[in-house]
């Protein structure tokens, strides 16, 4: 390949050049683009065959992989909400839905009945969206400055729950709750403060000298939650 370049002006007297390129710009762009391609890795469908690490499941091999990998029916469901705080959660995490593995994303349904709470708790992995798509829910969280924000939610209102803050929801209104939230992580994690503090076998007098409760509601407590000690 060829190409002309003009002389310099103030050697007018020589010709224009001729210069021959050692190797086409078009075919090195080519190449370039055809190994970034070849580089891609377009999903990682989790694989329940083999363990769960820290960074996610390792991945299936792409010629087992199917649509129904991609498609997650569950969230059109109510939970059951006939329990001690009158909630269900359902996931779709990367444990129930294969395809988020290694996405960053995934959701869950959140059926809150008459007076249902779910209790003060965290997220260590991710940031949470939750957008309300029923009834009345009051919401909110403590900064790590144990600055309170809450607010009552209505149809269609969204709410943000930054990473690892303690946050709850609660059916403040007259009808069944029904709302859906985002996660910025395929496996958010989830520690309800309630039963880490007594649905452990943690001793009374622990936990008694790290919350200032008596020993007798912290027993209590553990009776309902399930703790020992």
């Amino acid at each position: 390949m060829y190409i002309l370049v003009a002389a310099d002006h103030h050697h007018q007297a020589h010709p224009r050049i001729l210069v021959r390129m050692k190797s086409p710009i078009i075919f090195i762009f080519s190449l370039l683009l055809s190994s970034c391609y070849a580089a891609v890795q377009d999903f990682c469908v989790a694989d329940f065959t083999a363990p769960e690490s820290p960074t996610g499941y390792a991945c299936k091999k792409p010629a087992t992989v199917t649509v129904d990998d991609f498609v997650f029916s569950g969230l059109g469901i109510a939970g059951n909400t006939s329990n001690l705080i009158k909630a269900a959660v359902t996931p779709a995490f990367a444990a129930q839905f294969p395809a988020l593995n290694g996405l960053g994303i995934s959701l869950v349904r959140l059926d809150l009945a008459l007076d249902g709470v779910v209790p003060f708790h965290t997220h260590p992995g991710g940031s949470e969206v939750l957008i309300v798509e029923k009834g009345t829910i009051c919401a909110g969280f403590v900064s790590s400055a144990n600055t309170v924000y809450f607010q009552t939610l209505e149809k269609g209102d969204i709410m943000v729950f930054p990473q690892g803050l303690l946050h709850f929801q609660f059916n403040s209104g007259r009808i069944l709750a029904e709302a859906y939230a985002s996660f910025s992580s395929a496996s958010p994690g989830l520690q309800i403060l309630d039963y880490a503090l007594f649905g452990n076998d943690l001793p009374t007098e622990l936990v008694a000298a790290t919350t200032f409760l008596d020993t007798a509601q912290i027993k209590k407590l553990k009776g309902i939650l399930g703790g020992t000690g």
